[in-house]
């Protein structure tokens, strides 16, 4: 008999805690997401993130920790390679990535852009590196005249594609990157971005909510493709299913964002009989950390912990729910980009009654193993939590 019945994981994606020891490697050193994010606000009020033990993982200014705490809270550290989605939430399903995905950050070379001309009939503008934003502002209107797509890249492994929406029409940009993802599998690029835009002045260029992810599909198997083996079902919210590619997956919800993605997983767990809800919740990083905006980024967390007795509300017994997230997107340090850090890990169940310090974590593929533990799955790797706290 499993434990649990139903596991809910809950990625708060970009939400580091503090950089790594390797964070030097990656240009990282002094990043803190969560830290710096609450100084630029002057104090965070999380008083239910709090509860669950947060405030014991980092001094969090203007935030006071409550005197009991009633959830397993630990710090993880990312053994994969890298610091991008895809391989953070690969590794959190058991899969940790040892070579990484490539980057491109002088623009992809000539033989990549020939065969994307050679397969879209599309010759391309740009092909450098910068942000959504800017890449709109400096290529948007040349794109409104020629009909030529935008690709870009940054010091993720990606391959953006932005198009006007009344320009290349959002089905067929979609095309364009299927055509993509297949011609750069052989170059280990992590993902093919479709980036639809609207608007008529560099002014008022705009990215609509119409995004897709084309992601290489996992390079092995995953805690997702186990649960579906032994008949559970697994429920991706958001960006999950373009993480994956689809797979290890019984249903999928896309969202326009976290307030759509929480609503989702309340919505999914009146469904689920048992089985995993795997949720990312994409604001603070798309909207907020790349964009630099860290008071935006701390009002997000804010909205996040006033939902978060709704979904305990919704647990029973017999569920777990983890809060984890996929890597830093420190708004505070410089350039745009994601920063390696470690990650908060938050878990509750209705049976603790007292916090459980579950330290720091060797790897994000702990979850893994502690919701195949939960659920009765052995997992790949990683080490499950549930020995470790109480009332499992």
């Amino acid at each position: 008999m499993s434990p649990f019945r139903r596991v809910v994981l809950i990625v708060l994606d970009g939400v580091g805690i503090g950089a790594l020891p390797d964070a030097a490697a990656y240009g990282d050193v002094g990043a803190n997401t969560l830290g710096h994010v609450a100084e630029a606000c002057g104090g965070l009020q999380l008083p239910n993130l709090l509860q669950l033990g947060l405030g014991h993982l980092l001094e969090l200014p203007g935030s006071v920790s409550p005197a009991r705490v009633v959830g397993g809270y630990g710090r993880m550290l990312e053994r994969s390679v890298g610091k991008d989605t895809t391989t953070g939430h690969w590794e959190l399903a058991g899969l940790v990535q040892q070579r990484p995905f490539a980057t491109y950050p002088q623009g992809f070379p000539t033989e990549i852009i020939q065969a994307f001309t050679r397969v879209t009939g599309l010759e391309p503008l740009g092909n450098i590196a910068a942000s959504g934003t800017d890449i709109l502002r400096l290529l948007g209107t040349e794109h409104l005249a020629s009909g030529r797509p935008i690709v870009y890249t940054s010091a993720d492994s990606v391959f953006q594609i932005a198009a006007h929406e009344e320009v290349i029409p959002v089905e067929r940009l979609y095309q364009i990157c299927r055509q993509t993802r297949e011609l750069l599998d052989p170059y280990r690029v992590g993902r093919v971005i479709a980036r639809p835009f609207v608007g008529t002045t560099p002014e008022n260029f705009r990215r609509t909510a119409r995004r897709h992810d084309f992601s290489m599909p996992p390079g092995g198997p995953t805690i997702l493709d186990q649960l579906v083996e032994r008949g559970l079902e697994v429920i991706g919210i958001g960006k999950i299913k373009d993480i994956f590619a689809g797979r290890g997956l019984t249903r999928t919800h896309s969202s326009d964002g976290n307030a759509e993605g929480m609503a989702q997983t309340l919505a999914a767990l009146e469904q689920l009989q048992q089985g995993l809800v795997f949720t990312n919740l994409v604001d603070f990083d798309m909207l907020f950390g790349h964009r630099l905006d860290a008071r935006g980024f701390g009002q997000a967390l804010e909205q996040f912990d006033a939902w978060l007795p709704q979904l305990q509300q919704q647990l029973n017994a017999d569920d777990l729910l983890l809060i984890t997230a996929d890597h830093g997107c420190d708004p505070q340090v410089s350039g745009t980009d994601h920063t390696r850090e470690y990650v908060p890990l938050l878990v509750w169940h209705a049976g603790l009654d007292e916090g459980v310090n579950l330290g720091d974590r060797g790897g994000f593929a702990d979850v893994a193993a502690t919701i195949g533990e939960a659920l009765g799955v052995s997992a790949a790797s990683g080490e499950s939590l549930l020995q470790t706290l109480k009332g499992c």
